[in-house]
């Protein structure tokens, strides 16, 4: 039988200091292997902070192209920003824009090397890369990110693959969602999976959590262990210690502490620590 390798990561790790302090937390004290920072995030400098003090927290970027801040001055990028100069959440419309229009790609190359560099200049070795809403995935992102590859050192992407039938067995629910979000995906993630291979990016197999985003609450958490496939999966969440207000805050219906609290339960760590996988970061699955 094929081993399991389970990565656990939480997403916009910067972003508040309520979710550094699940991160950390969960990391020290709970199944967290692995975190994706927001550079250009309001707590991000605290988030490096704590990052240097956990040395086997696999600490990856979380590239943040759309809802979120510019590493760039605004003026640099306009094509990718609103006039108060955060950045779009129209994906779609950007997302053709950037297919088409070089003067738009061009911009989204430069923001992409300005948050490696900041990341870089943290100290801080690159575990992975990922993205906010998944924006990665963008063929013309992905090209930029495999010609990159050797110049930033990338080792890992996220893939954002979700098996439907492992997906819907854990969870017992949504099964035509599941489905068709496979359907219409399998040619765009074979072709990210075999561009970054090609530049020696190491992909997951799977992933747990485009259905659940902002909703990993403790018994979904166990339903995904419960049901994990063969080779590298990973399951990401969206944690913090309480709930905040600001700009960035995340939607309000995310169940964030709950979230939190589910990779810190006791039970769901037992039922961990007796499987018989192995647990680790996206720089671990190369010696896999």
């Amino acid at each position: 039988m094929e081993s399991q390798y389970l990565v656990c990561t939480a997403d916009d790790f910067g972003l508040a200091l309520p979710v550094n302090e699940a991160v950390e937390e969960a990391h020290r004290h709970g199944m967290l292997t692995s975190a994706s920072l927001m550079v250009t995030a309001p707590a991000a400098d605290d988030a490096v902070e704590r990052a240097k003090r956990l040395p086997s927290l696999g600490v990856g970027l979380h590239l943040t192209l759309v809802d979120g801040r510019p590493a760039l001055p605004p003026e640099e990028i306009p094509d990718l920003v609103t006039s108060d100069g955060r950045l779009r959440l129209d994906l779609a419309t950007l997302g053709t824009r950037i297919f088409f229009q070089p003067h738009v790609r061009h911009q989204v190359e430069r923001e992409i090397r300005a948050q490696i560099t900041r990341f870089l200049a943290t100290g801080l070795k690159l575990d992975h890369i990922d993205g906010h809403h998944h924006f990665h995935q963008h063929p013309t992102i992905v090209g930029m990110l495999a010609r990159m590859a050797k110049e930033y050192d990338i080792r890992s992407v996220r893939l954002p693959v979700e098996p439907p039938f492992y997906s819907w067995r854990a969870q017992q629910n949504r099964p035509l969602s599941r489905l068709a979000a496979w359907l219409f995906s399998p040619a765009r993630l074979f072709g990210m999976r075999r561009r970054l291979g090609k530049a020696g990016i190491r992909c997951n197999d799977h992933v747990f959590g485009l259905h659940e985003s902002g909703d990993m609450i403790p018994e979904r958490l166990k339903g995904f262990l419960s049901a994990l496939p063969p080779g590298v999966t990973e399951i990401y969440f969206h944690p913090a210690t309480r709930p905040w207000e600001s700009p960035d805050a995340l939607p309000a219906d995310y169940c964030c502490v709950e979230e939190f609290l589910a990779m810190t339960d006791p039970e769901l760590l037992t039922l961990v620590e007796q499987a018989s996988l192995q647990r680790g970061t996206f720089g671990g699955i190369h010696a896999v």
